[in-house]
């Protein structure tokens, strides 16, 4: 497992904001689109507690005008609310395609900028899954997290407002519930988190096996190690299984509590309000309403709830792309640098020392090495003796850690990347062939 620290909302966020508000305009429209939606919603318990209202009144009272004036306009509410929503369900997820395409291609050009150590320590197969995988989940998430907490938002303040005109005693007695119930789901969310971030993880050790067994199947053949590689395959594999037993153990308690505390809000509803209707403090009608806008709260913490797993699936995608982000590009052009102007093309090594910055395995020490121009030279020497690595460091794959190479009288830290090595023609050790 990564032993990164695993960020919190809070610091992830902020991070996000930048991506999201370049679409503000497709934003705040999802948002208002998202306020009409929840007009059907709270507007029909309100109509259903007119007409009940006005049946018991008197059979003479509800007439055949008030019933069509009341179909009519929840009529209307509904081809607003099919409207909206086909603007939310199309315009918003292509909204979070578009974040995630940028972020995507953000990742990609950072990943072109870090030096060899970065690749020498990290696992392609984890790198495939931070810009694939882990970035499809922050589509849904940067299309649906402002879009259900503005409608929760709503909801929420709209019920709470409604409900306290039919009773105020019993609506508290209602909302007791919701925080105890935020803070059960706030513990077994970050719970979930830690799971998803696992399952993650573990996949993209899962890709590294399956590509280093799929490149190398050369090498597997040529030494009958299928078996080594089944086995290898196998234990990922399994791992893999058992972490995403656990997740789903984790999203069984977690939907398990919201479910009890849907019967628990219930319950209330049905005692005090019976005993309220009892009493003579509240009559039929609001009744009927207070238990439909009650059902609408529960509908609505409970999307909340379960669109938890979403949220969490999609903040562990921005922290492992994050990651990627905050790795420091250790080899850049120094402020300053200008373009190398080979006069003809003489290399010096100058005191040079080097060790890799991973293990601190000191290769060179103290090389001094003139190759004049014109001249051509051959490095000898046992393997693991240097002599790639002297190469590396004159393009700056490594940057030296003692002394300094110059080309011309030119340190190559202070000339521009992209000139020294569009200056230098390396024959690599292993070939390398690009697909097509």
């Amino acid at each position: 497992m990564s032993n990164v620290r695993q960020k919190s909302s809070k610091e992830l966020l902020p991070r996000f904001l930048p991506y999201l508000m370049k679409y503000k305009a497709v934003l705040f429209l999802d948002l208002f689109c998202a306020a009409l939606t929840t007009l059907c919603d709270i507007v029909l318990p309100k109509i259903m507690g007119v007409l009940t209202n006005t049946a018991t009144d008197g059979a003479a009272v509800l007439t055949v005008q008030t019933v069509l004036r009341l179909a009519a306009l929840y009529f209307v509410l509904r081809l607003i609310d099919g409207a909206a929503s086909y603007f939310m369900s199309g315009i918003g997820h292509i909204m979070g395609v578009h974040i995630e395409t940028d972020m995507r291609r953000d990742a990609f050009d950072h990943l072109l900028r870090l030096d060899h150590t970065y690749y020498n320590n990290t696992k392609v197969g984890q790198i495939m899954g931070r810009i694939t995988n882990d970035l499809f989940d922050v589509t849904e998430f940067a299309h649906h997290c402002p879009e259900e907490f503005f409608i929760a938002f709503i909801k929420i303040v709209a019920s709470f407002v409604i409900l306290c005109q039919a009773s105020v005693p019993l609506t508290l007695v209602v909302f007791a519930c919701v925080p105890l119930m935020g803070i059960v789901s706030v513990k077994l969310n970050l719970k979930l988190r830690a799971r998803f971030r696992q399952q993650r993880f573990q996949i993209g050790e899962l890709n590294a096996t399956i590509e280093d067994s799929l490149l190398g199947q050369r090498v597997v053949k040529a030494f009958a190690a299928e078996d080594q590689e089944r086995e290898k395959f196998a234990e990922g594999n399994r791992a893999f299984e058992q972490i995403k037993t656990l997740t789903y153990h984790a999203m069984a308690a977690f939907n398990t509590s919201t479910r009890l505390f849907d019967g628990l809000m219930y319950l209330v509803v049905i005692l005090a309000g019976g005993l309220s209707l009892v009493y003579g403090a509240i009559n039929a009608g609001d009744l009927v309403a207070y238990v439909l806008y009650v059902s609408t709260l529960i509908a609505t913490i409970r999307r909340i709830v379960e669109f938890a797993e979403q949220f969490q699936r999609g903040m562990t995608g921005i922290e492992r792309f994050l990651e990627i982000m905050d790795t420091p590009v250790a080899i850049a052009d120094a402020p300053g640098a200008k373009p190398l102007v080979v006069r003809e093309g003489g290399i010096e090594f100058r005191d040079v020392s080097f060790e890799y910055p991973d293990d601190h395995n000191q290769v060179l020490r103290h090389v001094n090495l003139r190759i004049r121009p014109g001249e051509s030279l051959a490095l000898v020497g046992p393997s693991g003796g240097g002599k790639t690595t002297l190469c590396n460091l004159i393009p700056r794959f490594y940057d030296v850690t003692g002394g300094e190479i110059l080309i011309d009288g030119q340190n190559v830290r202070d000339v521009t990347l992209r000139s020294l090595r569009d200056a230098i023609g390396v024959v690599q050790q292993d070939v390398y062939l690009f697909s097509g």
